[in-house]
């Protein structure tokens, strides 16, 4: 296998595969200002196995299309909307999400939970916009800094894995310079990344080891995870994802 897919399969099975909760995805949804009678279109970017994909479906009236990169996710959440009846509500879409195709104006709802990293905030919120309709509700989480300062070590880590990392108000001033409101913000909770990410991932780290044989890359993917784990647990009052809740102006 290669790192790529080891680096799936580690993933697979979890109910997220990033940092976040049931809560916060809820207290994103509040900020709504939706008709519960709407039949509301709504994308869910980056999906993954779908945590958040069936909470949006139990809590919105309408229809959700789950999109992302690997199918074996995509597989999963197909399993657990099966078991909870609702495969009329979600549908599933493989596809890279810099490469989407829908009609202008199709969505009245976009979210993207810590996802959309992967062709960055200004680029993303920029595409994704020609999605949505007019009075339409963008809900995005989004690796920031939650202090004025920091120590160079993780300012220099975050600014070479990703250099578009940035205080809350600048990513809100990229947001009103793009034709979006902010109606919400909040960052996720310490809890957020250790109970509900983090500790997970630790305890399928010696079931996924024994999968592989004790592979050399697969104790690399182990590694590099727990690496990533031990800089959070170091400068965890530094950073966290910032969920941010716009609608798009008219």
């Amino acid at each position: 296998m290669t790192e790529l897919e080891l680096i799936i399969d580690l993933h697979k099975n979890s109910v997220r595969q990033g940092p976040g909760s049931e809560n916060d995805t809820l207290k994103a949804l509040d900020f709504l200002n939706l008709q519960t009678s709407q039949n509301l279109k709504v994308a869910d970017i980056g999906s993954g196995s779908g945590g958040q994909t069936i909470l949006l479906a139990k809590n919105l009236n309408g229809h959700i299309t789950a999109i992302d990169l690997f199918p074996e996710f995509l597989d999963e959440l197909n399993e657990k909307s099966q078991k909870l009846g609702l495969t009329e509500k979600i549908d599933t879409l493989e596809k890279s999400m810099d490469n989407l195709s829908f009609k202008s104006e199709e969505f009245d709802l976009i979210w993207s939970e810590g996802a959309i990293y992967n062709i960055g905030f200004e680029n993303g919120i920029k595409k994704w916009k020609d999605f949505l309709k007019v009075g339409g509700y963008l809900a995005v989480s989004e690796i920031t800094w939650i202090t004025q300062s920091r120590p160079n070590e993780i300012e220099e880590f975050w600014k070479s894995e990703y250099p578009e990392v940035d205080t809350a108000a600048n990513k809100i001033k990229q947001l009103e310079n793009n034709d979006y409101m902010l109606v919400g913000y909040f960052y996720l909770s310490q809890d957020s990344w250790i109970e509900n990410y983090y500790k997970p991932m630790q305890a399928r780290f010696e079931p996924f080891l024994k999968r592989h044989g004790n592979s050399e890359l697969a104790r690399k993917v182990v590694e590099d995870n727990q690496a990533e784990i031990d800089l959070y647990q170091k400068f965890k009052d530094y950073y966290s994802y910032g969920f941010y809740v716009a609608r798009k102006n008219e």
